[in-house]
Protein backbone atom coordinates (compact mmCIF):
# COMPACT_ATOMS: atom_id res chain seq x y z
CA UNK A 1 0.00 0.00 0.00
CA UNK A 2 1.64 3.40 -0.88
CA UNK A 3 1.85 6.07 1.16
CA UNK A 4 -1.07 8.09 -0.48
CA UNK A 5 -3.21 4.76 -0.14
CA UNK A 6 -2.29 4.22 3.52
CA UNK A 7 -3.18 7.76 4.50
CA UNK A 8 -6.93 8.36 2.99
CA UNK A 9 -6.99 4.93 4.31
CA UNK A 10 -6.28 5.57 8.34
CA UNK A 11 -8.25 9.19 7.87
CA UNK A 12 -11.64 7.37 6.62
CA UNK A 13 -11.56 5.18 9.67
CA UNK A 14 -11.49 8.54 11.41
CA UNK A 15 -14.24 9.56 9.61
CA UNK A 16 -12.39 12.58 8.83
CA UNK A 17 -10.59 14.52 5.70
CA UNK A 18 -7.47 15.01 5.01
CA UNK A 19 -6.13 18.78 5.02
CA UNK A 20 -4.04 18.88 1.69
CA UNK A 21 -0.96 21.88 2.33
CA UNK A 22 0.21 23.10 -1.19
CA UNK A 23 3.75 25.35 -0.72
CA UNK A 24 6.10 25.99 -3.66
CA UNK A 25 9.41 24.54 -2.61
CA UNK A 26 12.74 27.01 -2.61
CA UNK A 27 10.20 29.68 -1.47
CA UNK A 28 11.50 32.08 0.06
CA UNK A 29 14.57 30.53 -0.25
CA UNK A 30 15.76 26.91 0.65
CA UNK A 31 16.55 26.96 3.82
CA UNK A 32 13.39 28.36 5.20
CA UNK A 33 11.43 26.32 2.12
CA UNK A 34 12.67 23.25 4.04
CA UNK A 35 11.58 24.35 7.32
CA UNK A 36 7.71 25.09 6.60
CA UNK A 37 8.11 21.23 4.57
CA UNK A 38 9.27 19.77 7.03
CA UNK A 39 7.14 22.19 10.08
CA UNK A 40 4.04 21.24 7.80
CA UNK A 41 2.91 17.51 9.22
CA UNK A 42 3.07 18.36 13.05
CA UNK A 43 1.24 21.56 12.00
CA UNK A 44 -1.69 19.50 10.87
CA UNK A 45 -0.81 18.60 7.21
CA UNK A 46 -2.07 15.25 6.49
CA UNK A 47 -0.69 15.42 2.41
CA UNK A 48 2.07 18.16 1.06
CA UNK A 49 2.26 19.32 -2.35
CA UNK A 50 5.19 20.42 -3.00
CA UNK A 51 5.38 22.91 -5.96
CA UNK A 52 8.20 22.47 -8.46
CA UNK A 53 8.89 26.35 -9.74
CA UNK A 54 8.71 26.45 -13.65
CA UNK A 55 8.78 30.27 -15.77
CA UNK A 56 5.67 29.57 -17.09
CA UNK A 57 2.63 28.33 -14.52
CA UNK A 58 0.04 28.83 -16.56
CA UNK A 59 -2.48 27.30 -14.44
CA UNK A 60 -1.56 29.58 -11.33
CA UNK A 61 -2.85 32.75 -10.46
CA UNK A 62 -0.74 35.63 -9.00
CA UNK A 63 0.27 34.53 -5.59
CA UNK A 64 1.89 31.15 -6.67
CA UNK A 65 3.06 32.98 -10.11
CA UNK A 66 4.79 35.22 -7.41
CA UNK A 67 6.18 32.51 -5.46
CA UNK A 68 7.73 30.66 -8.50
CA UNK A 69 9.31 33.56 -9.14
CA UNK A 70 10.80 34.29 -5.95
CA UNK A 71 11.59 30.61 -5.85
CA UNK A 72 13.53 30.83 -8.77
CA UNK A 73 15.11 33.86 -8.36
CA UNK A 74 16.46 32.28 -4.76
CA UNK A 75 17.85 29.54 -7.16
CA UNK A 76 15.85 26.53 -6.81
CA UNK A 77 16.31 24.04 -9.43
CA UNK A 78 13.91 20.87 -10.17
CA UNK A 79 17.58 18.88 -8.22
CA UNK A 80 16.96 20.91 -5.78
CA UNK A 81 13.27 20.24 -4.85
CA UNK A 82 14.35 16.43 -4.92
CA UNK A 83 17.40 17.17 -2.40
CA UNK A 84 14.30 18.76 -0.18
CA UNK A 85 12.00 15.74 -0.26
CA UNK A 86 15.21 13.44 0.78
CA UNK A 87 16.26 15.70 3.54
CA UNK A 88 12.17 15.86 4.56
CA UNK A 89 12.49 11.71 4.58
CA UNK A 90 15.14 11.47 6.91
CA UNK A 91 12.95 12.04 9.88
CA UNK A 92 9.06 11.24 8.49
CA UNK A 93 8.63 8.26 6.42
CA UNK A 94 4.93 8.68 6.78
CA UNK A 95 3.20 11.97 5.74
CA UNK A 96 2.75 11.77 1.63
CA UNK A 97 4.65 13.96 -0.43
CA UNK A 98 3.08 14.95 -3.85
CA UNK A 99 5.07 16.77 -6.55
CA UNK A 100 3.03 19.68 -8.67
CA UNK A 101 3.89 21.27 -11.99
CA UNK A 102 4.53 21.47 -15.21
CA UNK A 103 6.27 18.68 -17.63
CA UNK A 104 8.93 21.26 -19.12
CA UNK A 105 11.59 21.01 -16.61
CA UNK A 106 10.66 16.99 -16.01
CA UNK A 107 11.03 16.94 -20.07
CA UNK A 108 14.37 19.12 -19.38
CA UNK A 109 15.97 16.59 -16.29
CA UNK A 110 14.89 13.51 -18.54
CA UNK A 111 11.59 12.00 -17.71
CA UNK A 112 14.11 8.53 -16.50
CA UNK A 113 16.34 10.14 -14.44
CA UNK A 114 13.36 12.35 -13.12
CA UNK A 115 11.38 9.15 -12.53
CA UNK A 116 14.43 6.96 -10.61
CA UNK A 117 15.47 10.11 -8.51
CA UNK A 118 11.76 10.91 -7.59
CA UNK A 119 11.08 7.70 -6.18
CA UNK A 120 14.57 7.28 -4.48
CA UNK A 121 13.99 10.60 -2.62
CA UNK A 122 10.59 9.40 -1.64
CA UNK A 123 8.38 11.01 -3.87
CA UNK A 124 4.61 9.50 -3.59
CA UNK A 125 2.81 11.41 -6.50
CA UNK A 126 2.82 13.79 -9.08
CA UNK A 127 0.12 16.49 -10.67
CA UNK A 128 1.28 18.04 -13.78
CA UNK A 129 -1.28 19.94 -14.80
CA UNK A 130 -0.32 20.32 -18.43
CA UNK A 131 -0.10 17.01 -19.28
CA UNK A 132 -3.33 15.34 -20.47
CA UNK A 133 -4.13 11.35 -20.46
CA UNK A 134 -3.29 11.22 -24.38
CA UNK A 135 -0.03 12.02 -23.29
CA UNK A 136 0.50 9.36 -20.52
CA UNK A 137 3.20 7.54 -22.54
CA UNK A 138 5.31 10.63 -21.49
CA UNK A 139 5.49 10.02 -17.66
CA UNK A 140 2.28 8.73 -16.10
CA UNK A 141 2.96 5.12 -17.18
CA UNK A 142 6.49 5.23 -16.11
CA UNK A 143 5.92 7.09 -12.81
CA UNK A 144 3.39 4.55 -12.07
CA UNK A 145 5.45 1.47 -13.28
CA UNK A 146 8.15 2.81 -10.64
CA UNK A 147 5.56 2.85 -7.98
CA UNK A 148 4.66 6.51 -7.71
CA UNK A 149 1.13 8.09 -8.02
CA UNK A 150 -0.24 10.16 -11.04
CA UNK A 151 -2.74 12.36 -9.69
CA UNK A 152 -5.47 14.03 -12.37
CA UNK A 153 -6.98 17.16 -11.97
CA UNK A 154 -11.16 17.05 -12.84
CA UNK A 155 -12.62 20.88 -13.29
CA UNK A 156 -16.43 21.98 -13.37
CA UNK A 157 -15.83 21.84 -17.34
CA UNK A 158 -14.63 17.84 -17.64
CA UNK A 159 -17.70 16.41 -19.08
CA UNK A 160 -18.82 12.60 -18.12
CA UNK A 161 -17.55 12.26 -21.64
CA UNK A 162 -14.43 12.83 -20.66
CA UNK A 163 -14.01 11.47 -16.97
CA UNK A 164 -13.15 8.15 -17.76
CA UNK A 165 -10.43 8.84 -19.98
CA UNK A 166 -8.81 11.54 -17.91
CA UNK A 167 -9.38 9.16 -14.75
CA UNK A 168 -8.10 5.84 -16.72
CA UNK A 169 -4.75 6.25 -14.98
CA UNK A 170 -5.81 8.05 -11.95
CA UNK A 171 -3.89 6.62 -8.77
CA UNK A 172 -3.75 8.52 -5.71
CA UNK A 173 -6.57 10.75 -5.12
CA UNK A 174 -8.41 12.77 -7.43
CA UNK A 175 -7.67 16.56 -7.28
CA UNK A 176 -11.36 18.39 -8.51
CA UNK A 177 -10.79 22.09 -9.51
CA UNK A 178 -13.86 23.26 -7.71
CA UNK A 179 -13.29 26.72 -9.78
CA UNK A 180 -12.83 27.15 -13.71
CA UNK A 181 -9.72 29.76 -13.69
CA UNK A 182 -6.62 29.60 -11.96
CA UNK A 183 -5.28 28.88 -8.65
CA UNK A 184 -5.92 31.46 -5.56
CA UNK A 185 -9.47 32.18 -7.74
CA UNK A 186 -12.92 32.35 -5.63
CA UNK A 187 -14.49 29.45 -4.02
CA UNK A 188 -17.17 27.20 -5.56
CA UNK A 189 -20.44 26.97 -3.47
CA UNK A 190 -21.11 23.62 -1.05
CA UNK A 191 -23.95 22.70 -3.32
CA UNK A 192 -21.88 22.73 -6.27
CA UNK A 193 -19.21 20.88 -4.58
CA UNK A 194 -21.72 18.37 -3.56
CA UNK A 195 -23.27 17.61 -7.21
CA UNK A 196 -19.31 17.37 -8.39
CA UNK A 197 -18.48 15.06 -6.07
CA UNK A 198 -21.38 12.74 -6.53
CA UNK A 199 -20.77 12.96 -9.94
CA UNK A 200 -16.90 11.68 -9.54
CA UNK A 201 -18.04 8.77 -7.77
CA UNK A 202 -19.80 7.87 -10.06
CA UNK A 203 -16.97 7.40 -11.90
CA UNK A 204 -14.19 6.53 -9.55
CA UNK A 205 -13.40 4.78 -6.39
CA UNK A 206 -10.25 7.02 -5.40
CA UNK A 207 -10.27 9.72 -3.02
CA UNK A 208 -11.92 12.99 -4.19
CA UNK A 209 -10.14 16.39 -3.09
CA UNK A 210 -11.10 19.69 -3.25
CA UNK A 211 -9.01 22.70 -4.25
CA UNK A 212 -9.08 26.39 -5.44
CA UNK A 213 -10.08 28.74 -3.61
CA UNK A 214 -10.14 27.53 0.07
CA UNK A 215 -8.07 30.06 2.65
CA UNK A 216 -10.36 29.96 5.67
CA UNK A 217 -10.75 27.45 8.48
CA UNK A 218 -14.26 27.99 8.18
CA UNK A 219 -14.26 26.82 4.37
CA UNK A 220 -11.81 24.33 4.87
CA UNK A 221 -13.87 22.61 7.22
CA UNK A 222 -17.40 22.83 4.66
CA UNK A 223 -15.61 21.21 2.58
CA UNK A 224 -14.19 18.87 4.64
CA UNK A 225 -17.74 17.99 5.04
CA UNK A 226 -18.06 16.56 1.59
CA UNK A 227 -14.66 15.38 0.51
CA UNK A 228 -11.78 13.10 1.06
CA UNK A 229 -9.40 16.09 1.13
CA UNK A 230 -9.08 19.55 1.35
CA UNK A 231 -6.06 21.20 -0.41
CA UNK A 232 -5.20 24.82 0.60
CA UNK A 233 -1.81 26.37 -1.77
CA UNK A 234 -2.50 30.47 -2.55
CA UNK A 235 -3.52 31.06 1.19
CA UNK A 236 -0.33 29.25 2.66
CA UNK A 237 1.92 31.21 -0.31
CA UNK A 238 0.16 34.54 0.39
CA UNK A 239 1.62 34.19 4.59
CA UNK A 240 5.22 33.96 3.23
CA UNK A 241 4.79 36.69 0.43
CA UNK A 242 3.82 39.17 3.54
CA UNK A 243 6.46 38.10 6.02
CA UNK A 244 8.74 40.27 6.90
CA UNK A 245 11.73 37.69 6.77
CA UNK A 246 11.71 33.74 6.27
CA UNK A 247 11.46 32.90 10.09
CA UNK A 248 8.54 35.20 10.23
CA UNK A 249 7.31 32.80 7.44
CA UNK A 250 8.13 29.89 8.62
CA UNK A 251 5.85 31.00 11.70
CA UNK A 252 2.77 32.46 9.41
CA UNK A 253 2.64 29.41 7.49
CA UNK A 254 2.39 26.71 9.91
CA UNK A 255 0.15 28.87 12.17
CA UNK A 256 -2.44 29.24 9.07
CA UNK A 257 -1.67 25.21 8.47
CA UNK A 258 -2.57 24.47 11.94
CA UNK A 259 -6.05 26.62 12.60
CA UNK A 260 -7.22 24.88 8.72
CA UNK A 261 -6.13 21.22 10.30
CA UNK A 262 -8.57 22.34 13.60
CA UNK A 263 -11.44 23.15 10.97
CA UNK A 264 -10.61 20.23 8.90
CA UNK A 265 -10.91 18.09 12.15
CA UNK A 266 -13.53 19.59 13.97
CA UNK A 267 -15.76 18.95 10.39
CA UNK A 268 -16.69 15.63 11.01
CA UNK A 269 -16.93 15.35 14.70
CA UNK A 270 -19.50 17.63 14.90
Amino acid sequence: MSRLEQRFSELKQEGRAALVTFVTAGDPGYDASLAILKGLPAAGADVIELGMPFTDPMADGVAIQLATLRALDAGQTLAKTLQMVREFRVDDQTTPIVLMGYYNPIHRFGVEAFVAQANEAGVDGLIIVDLPPEHDAELAAPAQAAGIDFIRLTTPTTDDARLPRVLERSSGFVYYVSVAGVTGAGSATTEHVTEAIARLRRHTPLPISVGFGIRTPEQAAAIARLADGVVVGSALVDKIATAASPEQAVDNVLALCSALAEGVRAARKA
